[in-house]
């Protein structure tokens, strides 16, 4: 049995070499199935990511001084199609990634050795209070506000459309220290352990049936000044590194999922009795095709992020396409369901009900991370010139 040594200098190999040592890495540490329960799935993901992590293949482009693999970008390439193709868990916690990189880009040393090691591993799972009831897509009106009381902050507001708030024990949030008249200006970065006295979660029912989102209450809790990231004041810079990744390095390892789901819906065709459709193969043949667009534009934005450069207006048009493409997916596979797909996700089986699932969350895929309407704000402005709306923060 072969055994890929966590000494290994990854960077070093060419994409060749690095995907023979994943194929022989994945041959030998390949996980079980997903479990259904959902406590389960968590303590799966928590002991995938500690075998990535004890094998030095947790962190694909961070440096090596920082538990990284630090590689370049057709090696990214081939690490991400090579994980998607094995279809590996992902992360405990779907924010860990994001903070992971402003804590890495804008932390201090310190800061890096404390939260690095327990996000890579799975120890920590991570939640992103950043959306509220009145700023969602206009972040830069957020009211959550967190006062300087010596060496602590105390932090009252609320958060809302919480990800995996109920598991998580540590929570980034941005908070308000200037004025709301500083918009951006006056925003900080905070990690806030959850379990600390005055954060409350109360879980929200979305209409596929989960309880995925959560509301999250601040009520004076007090958060030492040496989980801020960066400086007072200038989380927003701090946020768009978290944002920029989110969009970078994490999506292309998303979006090389998309060619192997359109395979699983041409499989659902078939077996449904549609494989020979025409209409039915000229949808899919058009899902081919986005599923190959979103991949290229990952690598493109991937590359720019790489490189420090702006991957504002690409990244727009490339999440809009993203994630109009995921809504049109889910709605031939409702037409290839038919009338079994009014029936919910859990009495019609797993193998058919994880595409209605799919069909009822995909509605929100565009509100999420930043709204279609400013997505193609972002395409007027920075790729069209159009004039800037002065109700928008300056990117």
């Amino acid at each position: 049995m072969t055994t890929v040594s966590n000494d290994l200098v990854w960077n070093e190999l060419t994409a060749d070499e690095l995907r023979v040592r994943l194929l022989e890495f994945l041959d030998e540490h390949r996980p079980e199935p997903a479990p259904r329960d959902k406590g389960e799935q968590l303590a799966w993901r928590r002991a995938w990511a500690a075998t990535m992590f004890e094998h030095g293949l947790a962190a694909p482009s961070w440096p090596r001084e920082w538990w990284g693999m630090a590689l370049s970008l057709p090696q990214l390439v081939v690490y991400y199609e090579e994980m998607a193709r094995a279809r590996v868990p992902g992360a405990p916690s779907a924010g860990s990634g994001l903070v992971g990189s402003s804590v890495l880009t804008h932390g201090t040393d310190e800061q890096r050795r404390r939260f690095l090691p327990g996000l890579l591993r799975g120890d920590d799972v991570w939640c992103q209070g950043f959306s509220e009831p009145g700023a969602g897509s206009d972040l830069p009106s957020l009211t959550t506000r967190a006062r300087r009381d010596g060496d602590e902050y105390v932090v009252s507001g609320q958060k809302v459309w919480t990800t995996s708030a109920s598991l998580a024990n540590w929570c980034f949030a941005l908070v308000r220290t200037g004025t709301e008249a500083d918009r951006q200006k006056g925003i900080t970065y905070l990690l806030v352990d959850m379990s600390l006295p005055g954060v409350e979660v109360r879980p929200l029912k979305t209409m596929a049936g989960n309880t995925h989102f959560a509301e999250l209450f601040f009520d004076e809790v007090r958060v030492p000044v040496d989980c801020r990231i960066g400086a007072e004041n200038d989380g927003w810079r701090v946020t768009r590194t978290t944002l920029g990744h989110e969009r970078s390095t994490m999506s292309i390892g998303h979006n090389a999922r998309y060619r192997s789901i359109v395979g699983e819906l041409a499989q659902l065709a078939r077996d449904r009795g549609l494989g020979d459709d025409p209409k039915v193969r000229q949808q899919l043949a058009q899902l081919t095709i986005g599923a190959r667009l979103v991949e290229w534009s990952g690598h493109r934005m991937l590359q720019l992020s790489l490189q420090n450069a702006d991957v504002g207006p690409l990244s727009a048009s490339s999440r809009l396409f993203s994630t109009l493409f995921e809504q049109q997916l889910h709605e031939v596979a409702v037409h290839i369901i038919g009338a079994d797909a009014m029936l919910a996700p859990r009495q019609i089986g797993k193998s058919v009900g994880r595409w209605i699932n799919g069909f009822l969350m995909t509605r929100a895929t565009t509100i999420g991370g930043g709204t279609s309407e400013i997505q193609r704000n972002t395409i007027g402005e920075q790729v069209l010139g159009l004039p800037h709306d002065p109700g928008m923060p300056e990117r």
